[in-house]
């Protein structure tokens, strides 16, 4: 049988007197978490909306700089393309630097966008030179989006408690969407296609200050999770693929099954949402809707998910604090089908029922938003890295589905011309397909039982000594693991280990005497 080390709570010399541990450290929350929590969502919703800026202009924007419509197209999907790699490096670059300067990049990288892609809309240059320029932009603007929406879980778990975690993590999620929103609502809305890009330029100058709220992590943790340090990329893949990792970072056979189809389903909703904001004015335009109606359907998705989103998040981390997998299995076909309506819904004259589908889609979407980031990090205990491959897949998949309907456009000899209507029963079809996969998740929220575990013991494990007394290092894996279904409960395990400490203790009294 393995042998497990114990850990004093001092170290003894034979010949001198016992040396006391410190006061061990107490979870506390400060106030400047919600200043930093105010520059995420500032940055958040302006680095969110330049991706889909030219989705409900594309027509104008085609005409304006004497391109096709395919290569407006691209300038959403690079930003998807470049975000792919990108958010992978977020948690290599956060484990190294810390999260205020992975927000410094951002920001740079922000205004360099807004700027150069404003520099492409000079009257002098050719339509080649502008639209390079306006490539670059919104390559540098794919760079600064993902620290946003990668840092949100990290940002959440290392300022925040059980009872705000979720909520948090919320808040930062839906600021991109929200940017998303916007940037379909102004765009269309601010004149012509150079003088909506010049007010993006000058949003994005106007958020820079937002970056001085954020700090890195808080002098004493508010939880458990939040007191250990940050796991690695590459330690959850190798987890994923069962390979040796240290125990905490330790994925059961079932956890990175739950993992694989929670990163498949967010990215399948997040990537078909994209595929709207990209492509809604060629959804919606042969069927006889303006731009701007085309825009404000794009946008009444994303609101009406933000206004419930407000409302259930707290919910979850009061009252629904476990039922995450639930709340997968009940929206997710919902979704699928509001998806799937589209087919017979656009239409010419049916104004009302698109608004109808696209704020149930919305609801139910954006409201899972904040649920699959948690419940990734639950699964995984890495809050960075898994939502660094949860937000990589909404991109991938976003991609995927825009040059798949692009590609199934209708020929200008249609009725109506250039309709997407094969567009939309791929695009239906697909959800509905990968949407069964959310019936075969388990989602056990292993990192919130371990935190109300250890809050309940007054434990503070952020070194294999634990508060005043000793801890097995057998026990403490056994704390932390909560994998198996035959598994102690963590009371138990941690009840068992003060047992043992206690038998420690007696022992090394009686050697002494």
């Amino acid at each position: 049988m393995e042998k497990y080390p114990t850990y004093p709570i001092s170290t003894v010399a034979p010949d001198k007197e016992p040396v006391p541990l410190p006061p061990p450290l107490q979870y506390r929350l400060y106030k400047t978490r919600f200043s930093g929590l105010f520059g995420f969502i500032i940055l958040g919703l302006v680095t969110g909306m330049p991706w889909c800026w030219f989705g409900p202009i594309s027509t104008n924007a085609a005409e304006n700089f004497a391109i096709s419509l395919d290569q407006v197209n691209w300038l959403g999907n690079i930003v998807s393309c470049i975000y792919i790699p990108v958010s992978l490096t977020v948690p290599v670059f956060c484990s190294r630097f810390g999260i205020r300067r992975c927000a410094e990049v951002g920001v740079v990288m922000m205004l360099i966008s807004a700027w150069v892609r404003y520099a492409g809309t000079i009257t002098s240059l050719s339509s080649q030179s502008a639209y390079a320029l306006l490539m670059f932009g919104q390559i540098f603007s794919a760079i600064s989006q993902p620290v946003f929406q990668v840092l949100g879980p990290k940002y959440s778990e290392k300022w925040f408690d059980l009872k705000g975690r979720t909520t948090a993590t919320m808040v930062i999620a839906i600021a991109n969407p929200i940017g998303s929103a916007l940037g379909q609502l102004l765009s269309p809305l601010a004149g012509t296609v150079r003088q909506s890009v010049l007010i993006l330029a000058i949003i994005s100058t106007a958020a820079t200050p937002a970056l001085f709220f954020i700090s890195d992590a808080p002098p004493s943790p508010p939880t458990y999770a939040g007191s250990k340090p940050p796991q690695t990329l590459t330690s959850l893949f190798r987890a994923m693929f069962g390979l040796a990792v240290p125990p905490e970072a330790y994925m059961s056979p079932r956890e990175r099954t739950d993992f694989l189809i929670v990163t498949t389903l967010f990215g399948i909703l997040v990537g078909a949402t994209n595929a709207l904001s990209v492509l809604s004015g060629q959804w919606f335009e042969p069927a006889g809707y303006s731009d701007t109606t085309s825009g404000l359907m794009g946008a009444s998705l994303l609101l009406s998910g933000i206004v419930t989103s407000i409302v259930t998040a707290p919910l979850f981390d009061r009252i629904f604090t476990h039922r995450l997998g639930v709340t997968l299995k009940i929206l997710i076909p919902i979704v699928a089908c509001g998806w799937l309506s589209l087919v017979w819904a656009v239409r010419p004259n049916n104004t009302a029922a698109l608004f109808a589908i696209m704020v149930i889609i919305g609801t139910c979407s954006v409201t899972m938003l904040p649920v699959g980031l948690e419940l990734g990090v639950e699964l995984t205990r890495n809050a960075d890295a898994s939502a660094a491959l949860l937000w990589c897949s909404g991109n991938l998949f976003g991609v995927m589905l825009i040059l798949a309907e692009g590609a199934l456009r209708a020929p200008p000899t249609a009725n109506p011309p250039y309709n997407m209507h094969d567009a939309l029963i791929f695009h239906g079809s697909v959800i509905i397909a990968f949407g069964t996969l959310v019936f075969f998740v388990r989602a056990r929220q292993a990192r919130r039982e371990l935190d109300e575990a250890m809050a309940g013991q007054g434990v503070v494990p952020s070194s294999p000594t634990v508060g005043a007394g000793v801890v097995s290092s057998r026990r403490m894996h056994e704390a932390e693991s909560v994998r198996d279904e035959d598994a102690e409960p963590l009371e138990m395990a941690l009840t068992k280990g003060s047992e043992e400490s206690e038998e420690w203790l007696a022992g090394g009294s009686k050697q002494g005497s």
